[in-house]
């Protein structure tokens, strides 16, 4: 599986090493004709922070962001599957020594905390393996 993810954005701001790109992250239905009197429809700006590869880039200039859909998979999994997989396993096994849900569900909720402070803990080697590639736009 070699497949990329790509992003088109905006160059927002430039240091030595880091390049800010603003890209707008659309709603799977955010092009449908009918997104006027929907309410499912949404756009959401995003800035990302890039490696600058050495090329020349200005603020204002229109690029492409590149990476491996792997990396999508990965935040998916860390983000909302093992956490899903944790409170239901706890929710079961919490039943087995209380027959009061508001306690079980919320132990099983509150296992999220100590979950997400370890995941910020690994932040710097997150960040190794979530990075986009940048490169001039030579589209329309």
């Amino acid at each position: 599986m070699n497949q990329k993810i790509e992003h088109t954005g905006i160059v927002t701001h430039i240091d030595s090493k880091i390049v800010q790109v603003s890209i707008i992250q659309k709603a799977a239905c955010s092009d449908c004709h009918a997104k006027g009197s929907c309410t499912a429809s949404e756009t959401d700006e995003k800035i990302i922070d890039v490696a600058n590869n050495g090329d020349h880039f200005s603020v204002g200039e229109k690029v492409v962001l590149t990476g491996q859909s792997s990396m999508g998979f990965l935040a998916v999994l860390l983000a909302f599957i093992i956490p899903f997989i944790l409170i239901l396993i706890s929710l079961l096994v919490l039943r087995l020594f209380t027959d009061n849900e508001a306690i079980s569900g919320s132990v099983s909720l509150s296992l999220l905390i100590p979950y997400y402070i370890i995941l910020s803990q690994f932040n710097n080697k997150l960040k190794t393996k979530f990075q986009f590639q940048i490169d001039k736009y030579t589209g329309v």
